[in-house]
């Protein structure tokens, strides 16, 4: 009875140690094909908000932490963007916490003159038919920022046409489009400033 026991036993570790082997080489596996997928989809988005022929450095491999107000609350990252080593543009993820239903996040394309280059919506709990417009694949409304330049925080073209400004509202939502574009033109003046920055801050991954 005893031998039987333990006979039983050892199949049970062998077992156990086989799956736990074979788990952990599907999941090293699975997550060398995630990374890649992860990696092609920031790709993705990076060449919709900045053109590829502004530079020619790995946009990935230049990214900064920064906690800055302009960008919303708590830790964001800047890619910096070089044409042979020149910083030329930089990429920032931004939050606009004033959205109809939440924070909106962000991200911005811009130069260092303040002019934006692209911008897209990478996360947002917005009406759906009303203030969910600021997606791409329903509406081109955020390809207008693109080409925009920000002469100052205070720049009375940034803001919607109900306040005065150069961009459209949506019809029965000008919130979400307000809490954008404000968003925008805050991460914009912020780009402005990196240059300066750029010695201080630490890189990702540090």
């Amino acid at each position: 009875m005893l031998k039987t026991i333990r006979k039983h036993g050892i199949t049970l570790a062998l077992f156990a140690a086989g799956s736990t082997g074979l788990t952990a080489a599907i999941n090293q596996l699975t997550k060398s094909t995630i990374d890649e997928q992860a990696a092609l989809q920031q790709k993705t988005l990076f060449d919709q908000v900045l053109p590829g022929d502004r530079y020619n450095n790995n946009l990935s491999e230049s990214c900064y932490l920064v906690d800055a107000p302009a960008l919303g609350k708590g830790t964001h990252r800047v890619y910096i963007a070089r044409q042979d080593d020149r910083p030329v543009a930089a990429v920032l993820e931004a939050t606009a916490p004033d959205g109809y239903s939440g924070a909106i996040q962000l991200l911005v394309g811009v130069d260092f003159s303040g002019t934006v280059l692209g911008t897209r919506v990478t996360e947002h709990h917005e009406t759906p038919g009303l203030g969910d417009k600021i997606e791409l694949r329903l509406s081109d409304w955020i390809t207008h920022f693109s080409g925009k330049t920000i002469a100052a925080g205070n720049d009375s073209h940034w803001a919607v046409k109900k306040d005065g400004g150069d961009f459209d509202q949506f019809t029965g939502a000008t919130i979400t489009p307000r809490a954008v574009v404000n968003a925008v033109k805050r991460a914009g003046v912020f780009a402005q400033t990196l240059p300066a920055q750029l010695p201080q801050l630490s890189a990702c991954g540090e």
